[in-house]
This record gives structure tokens, sequence and C-alpha cells, in this order.
């Protein structure tokens, strides 16, 4: 059998320079609810800005509707006037995750599309197919071993959001497995994937893990066929985002799905479309597909949105929602729900935010989650001045690998690490 190898995208855990927090708290102490409107984000080195047909013909051609009907803001685009730009197209499909969707979408307009772009989808397309064809058969391999320990996993992303809410595991790029687990089984779960092959992509220090699973969230495996490729999340974020998701809660209310004839457990879609919002936020939409995923789970018509609406009080996430939801609408038409349309449209701040980001995606403008403008950012995103200063608190407190690797301390006074990033912190200050 043919050795097959991929290669995802390296993951670390998250580690904010001192120099950043210690910027993030001058900016703190002068109000929490001097909140700037403005954040500064940075050009990414890789995207470069997108000419307005290319924008527009990536947005077209990411629907799901394959009719005619569906298909009838590409024609228009593709027969105009101006001369489309095949490579920008091409690379934004790839940046944004949309290139399976487009593939479909052209192919039916193959007599007015190049035959060398349609080739260089195809090839795209088929890969895609084999990597998801490959990493469903590993899911359905690591969740046989663990059924067979009694330990109950929730996989969702990747093939499981592909079949369930697209109905083709073709149409949605695979990368990895995600899945959440509970804190209790992550040990035996860490033993029980690395008899299968999985080791850890960034080890962290043994006596240091109790603490990781505190703060952190996950736990990436590479395996021989590639980086990155399994994911296991106890938490829906690191704990200093302050969006504590009932994880329990998630697995009680989890639903049946299929992946390759395998029948799995899968969080409902009223969790789903909380968790791809919270995390589309945490990255801050930068990818057209997590809104294409949105879209997806808004056509489901028994969402609860009673239930909704109350989680995403309690969360303190409704400005995160309704961002997310305007998005949706503004570059997918996706139209906005009509039992939430009210609380969104009254919400000024949700409609500054989709604003400014959908510009920024157009201009190819990404934020560097390790500038002090991310963190405003994401403290902007907090409707309510407690999450705010939870956030604040937290991400100063927390210990991480970086102290863990400053000094080495043992097990009795790892409380001192909190000292230990205060000083470092402190440090920072000192020179500025």
């Amino acid at each position: 059998m043919t050795e097959v190898t991929f290669e995802c995208t390296e993951v670390r855990p998250f580690q904010l320079q001192p120099e950043a927090l210690a910027s993030l708290l001058r900016w703190q102490s002068t109000s929490v609810n001097q909140i700037s409107e403005t954040a500064s984000p940075v050009a990414h080195p890789a995207r470069a800005a997108s000419s307005t047909s290319a924008w527009d013909l990536l947005r077209a051609t990411s629907v799901t509707d394959a009719t005619e009907s569906g298909l009838s803001c590409v024609r228009p685009l593709l027969l105009g006037n101006a001369p489309i730009d095949w490579e920008a197209v091409l690379r934004l499909g790839d940046e944004h995750g949309t290139s399976s969707l487009m593939y479909r979408n052209l192919s039916r307009l193959g007599d007015v599309v190049p035959s060398a772009t349609l080739a260089a989808l195809r090839q795209g397309y088929e890969t895609n197919i084999h990597k998801s064809l490959f990493l469903a058969r590993e899911l359905i391999r690591i969740l046989d071993c663990l059924d067979a320990l009694g330990i109950e996993v929730i996989p969702y992303k990747g093939a499981v959001l592909s079949e369930a809410y697209y109905g083709d595991m073709a149409l949605r790029r695979s990368g990895d497995m995600d899945l959440f687990v509970r804190k209790r089984d992550v040990a035996r779960i860490k033993s029980a994937v690395r008899d299968l092959g999985y080791t850890q992509h960034v080890p962290v220090r043994q006596d240091a893990e109790e603490d990781y699973i505190a703060a952190g969230y996950e736990w990436t495996f590479d395996s021989p066929a590639g980086r990155g490729l399994l994911e296991l999340q106890w938490a829906l974020q690191p704990r200093f985002y302050a969006v504590d998701f009932d994880m329990d809660g998630l697995f009680e209310r989890a639903v049946s799905a299929t992946v390759a004839g395998r029948r799995v457990k899968t969080p409902s879609p009223e969790d789903l479309l909380l968790v791809l919002s919270v995390h589309a936020a945490k990255h801050v939409w930068g990818r057209l597909i997590w809104l294409c995923d949105i879209a997806q789970i808004l056509k489901q018509e028994t969402l609860n949105w009673d239930s909704l609406r109350l989680r995403t009080r309690e969360l303190g996430i409704e400005r995160i929602l309704h961002t997310t939801l305007r998005l949706a609408n503004r570059l997918l038409a996706m139209p906005i729900p009509a039992p939430i349309e009210n609380a969104i449209l009254a919400d000024g701040a949700a409609r500054r935010f989709a604003d400014e980001i959908a510009i920024n995606l157009v201009r190819g403008i990404s934020y560097d989650v390790e500038q002090v403008s991310y963190f405003h950012l994401m403290m902007r995103l907090r409707e309510r001045k407690a999450d705010r200063l939870r956030f604040l608190t937290r991400l100063t407190f927390t210990p991480g690998p970086g102290e863990w690797d400053a000094i080495r301390l043992p097990r009795l006074l790892f409380p001192l690490y909190r000292v230990v990033r205060l000083a470092r912190l402190a440090a920072r200050f000192v020179r500025g």
C-alpha cells in the first residue's frame, strides 16, 4: 500500500509575549469602558489585497446550492467585461478553505471557465477527497479504540461536519480530526492514541501537565502520516478567553451523526453554532469557510432559538453571535434568523464589527494573535464588563509554557509560577 503523508500547519501552545501583555495592561488601566472602536490589524504576508472581482467570485462560488438558481450569481461574473484574475481566485479559494465548493460550482459552468483553472481545482478537489477518506478511516479507528475502553468522545468539524451539514464529505476541506473530550479522560486518551501511533506535537513537562490541562484547552498529536492530525479538546478555548462553556452539557446534548457509515456522537446544532461562532471570533472570522459552516447550520429548521439566546446571554457572547450572523448575511447572503433578527439589528457594536471585519477580509488583512491589537479586539467583542475583566485577569495571572521554561520549580512550588509570570511582566514594564 502506498504510504500517505499529510502536512498540517504547525500548532504551538499559545503564549502571549510579556511585552504585549504589558501594553495591554497599560491600555486597560485607563478604563475598561473606554474601549476603542478601532483596532490595528496587520497585513498578512501571505495575503495580498483581493481584487473586487476575485472576491465577488469567491463569495458566489462558496454556496452549497448547486442548482441553476444557486449559481445565478456566478454566471454574470464570468461573463462580465472585467477580466478575471484566475490566479487570485484560486489563491483565495485555498486561503479561505472553499476550493472544493468552488470546483463543484465552477465545473457546472465549464464552458466559461479556463480549462487550466478547472484542472487545478479538480486536483485540489481530488486530493481533499483522498485526505478526507483517510481522516475518516483514522477517526473510526480512534473511536473504536476509545469505545473499547469505555471512553466517550465527541468528534466535530472535519469529516463529521462535512457529512452532517454539507451532505458530502468532498465539499469541505478536512485538515485534521477534532475531538471534544472530558478533562478526566485526557490522560487515558493520550495513552490510547499513543498505542495507535500518535505522539504529542509539542510535549509539555510531565510535572506541568495538570496545570496545562487546567489552563489550556487542547493537545495536538502527530502521526506517521503527518503533523497535527489529531486534536483533543477538553475546553472550547484557553481559560483566559473567559468563555466557560458547559462541556458536560455539550456531552449530554450530543446528537447522532454518520461518518463513512459509522454512527458517532457530535454536538447538537445549537451547541455547534455557538462553538463555531466562538472559534471563528477567536480567529477574527478570517476564513470564509467558517461562515459557510455557520450558514449550513442555520439551514436547520429545528434550531431552538430560545435555548440559544439564553445560553449566549449566560456565556456573555451575544455580541460574538450577532457579529457572526451579520457576517454570514453580508458575505454569503444568508438570511438573519427571524427569532433573533430584532436583537441583531439593534446591536450597533456587532454591526460595526461586521463592517470592519468584512472590509479587512476583502483587503487581505488579518490580526497577529500575539499583538496587543488582537487582545483589544477580543475584549471589545465581550459585551459585559465582568467578562472583559475576567479575560484580562486570567491573561495576567495564568502561567504557561513560557514561565515553566523560564525557571524550573518543584511541583510543590508551582503556585509561584504566577509570581514568575508577574516578574517577567514587570521586567517588560521597566524596560518600557
